[in-house]
């Protein structure tokens, strides 16, 4: 070290440019300031010794070959997940919603924001790597009493005098233990945290505009699937009417349909009230006041089922989950606040100075003989606190072992989050075929109680059952749907999405909206 801060001295006189000499100056002062930063370096935890997320190898989601036919879906094993996931439901409404909510939702902008002040505080930290410069100038008039300057009292005169001072006070405290590199590093590592969180901010805002849309799809379904059943009550209650004028049926059969009629309708208001609690939903998400309503609307239908899911290994889903990654960050500030702790312990060193000018008028301030000067240069260290330092480096140092504890905590949840759609998905598709099965069934019987009724050949009690068994087998069905594409949004946000790389700037949306030509030929495959 000490060679290489000569030669950096004698840099000139070999004729190195300055540019060369202030590199390596430079250099030279952060390996003697990292050489002596007291406290753990850190290393980024290694991933998880897992190959899989579940016991048994992975298999995609299983369909019974007797039963309906449903939309098959595959796991791809270590397959990048795209930046924008949600095309994969080719919804030009999806990704317009996703688009505007991105650009107007707050907790984006508010995450954007918690990005500077992170980072404004570590550039605040690095100005106590230079000196400390102030500046002062003071201006008085004096006048002393003649008894003071033996003039007698009986002489009127005294002394009086303006004094003008001009001057600047430095400080400088060598970073010798290197508790303000832990501090810096700290502070780094908590913007990298704040980094992570937009991310983390991002991946939520998409997943949920997604699940909403999905869940309003399916509640326009509900509806739907009700209407079309109060249809068939009422188009029965005029059947039974019909035979109850001509004689061939009860009073109270045409009662009981009544009931039926109006049990089943009022299923529509609560599902009409959540699909308006719905679009709410949407439109705050999007950034928007409940009067701006969103203009997409979402239906089944027009939500293609994604194929092909891409599932990332574990060891790429602890750099890809922004939770993760946040959590790692957080630990990292853990480590660097041990040393600033440490630190604080050791002797350390101040060097100040004040030059300065007084005269007796302003224009004499720069005049010779009016300089004076202080230096000073002192050492201190904590003799006995109480065991104050000690204990809050053992402090720093518990917060250190809680931070890896909630770092592994993140690690366990995501590795969960991704077993769990993976599960999920894997009953998903047996239970669409079953609902499917059953809706088919449930309808057909219906139609032949109906044409049965209109013969006279069966009781109200069998009509019943039939209208209530289709509504419940069709409302299943589409809720079964709905999960389905639930779950795969569920599958891609553990998945921790795909955020464009060289997004965490602040022109991230730029970034994380562009190449839309690519979004528009998804669709179109």
């Amino acid at each position: 070290m000490r060679n290489l801060l000569f030669m950096a001295l004698a840099a000139p006189v070999r004729g190195w440019s300055a540019a060369r000499l202030r590199s390596l100056c430079a250099g030279a002062t952060g390996l003697v300031l990292a050489s002596c930063a007291v406290g753990p370096d850190f290393v980024s935890p290694p991933a998880p010794e897992v190959s899989g997320y579940t016991p048994e190898p992975l298999k995609s989601p299983p369909t019974e070959s007797d039963g309906p036919r449903v939309a098959q879906q595959h796991f791809v094993t270590g397959a990048e997940i795209s930046a924008r996931w949600w095309a994969a439901f080719r919804s030009t409404p999806l990704n317009d919603l996703i688009r505007l909510s991105v650009e107007h939702n707050p907790s984006l902008q508010s995450a954007e924001a918690a990005i500077k002040v992170a980072n404004f505080n570590a550039l605040a930290q690095r100005g106590l790597f230079f000196p400390q410069l102030g500046a002062n100038y003071s201006a008085s008039d004096q006048q002393f009493s003649n008894l003071v300057t033996q003039n007698g009292p009986g002489n009127p005169s005294q002394l009086r005098y303006t004094l003008q001072t001009a001057q600047l006070n430095i400080s400088f405290v060598p970073d010798i233990w290197g508790q303000n590199i832990r501090a810096v590093e700290s502070l780094d590592a908590l913007t990298e945290q704040a980094q992570f969180q937009l991310e983390a901010a991002y991946l939520a805002l998409t997943a949920n505009v997604v699940t909403a849309a999905i869940q309003e799809a399916s509640l326009r379904g509900q509806i739907e699937a009700t209407e079309r059943i109060v249809k068939i009550e009422r188009d029965i209650l005029g059947i039974l009417k019909n035979q109850f004028a001509a004689g061939q049926a009860a009073q109270v059969d045409v009662l009981t349909q009544e009931t039926a009629l109006a049990q089943a309708e009022q299923t529509l208001p609560p599902l009409q009230k959540q699909l308006a609690l719905q679009r709410n939903l949407l439109t705050a998400l999007a950034g928007q006041f409940s009067a701006d309503e969103v203009l997409q609307k979402f239906e089944l239908r027009n939500l293609t089922l994604p194929t092909n899911l891409p599932v990332s290994l574990p060891s790429t889903l602890v750099a890809q989950r922004p939770d993760v990654r946040a959590a790692e960050a957080n630990l990292h500030s853990a480590s660097a606040l041990v040393g600033v702790a440490i630190a604080a312990r050791l002797p350390n060193l101040n060097i100040s100075g004040n030059p300065g000018t007084s005269a007796t008028t302003l224009g004499q301030l720069f005049t010779p003989g009016t300089l004076f000067y202080t230096v000073a240069g002192s050492a201190s260290a904590t003799v006995f606190d109480g065991f104050t330092l000690y204990h809050r480096q053992k402090a720093a140092e518990a917060a250190l072992d809680q931070a890896g504890a909630l770092y592994r905590q993140a690690v366990i949840t995501a590795l969960q989050n991704v077993a769990d759609a993976l599960r999920s998905l894997q009953a998903d598709a047996r239970a669409v075929q079953a609902a499917i099965k059953a809706e088919t069934a449930a309808k057909a019987t219906l139609e032949i109680v109906q044409k049965q009724l209109v013969l006279g050949q069966i009781n109200q009690v069998t009509v019943l059952n039939a209208q209530q068994a289709y509504l419940n087998a069709a409302i299943t069905r589409v809720q079964a749907q709905a999960t389905r594409l639930a779950d795969t949004a569920a599958l891609f946000m553990a998945l921790g999405g795909g955020w464009p790389a060289g997004c965490t700037t602040s022109v991230w949306r730029e970034c994380a909206m562009r190449n839309e030509a690519a979004v528009r030929m998804t669709e179109a495959k």
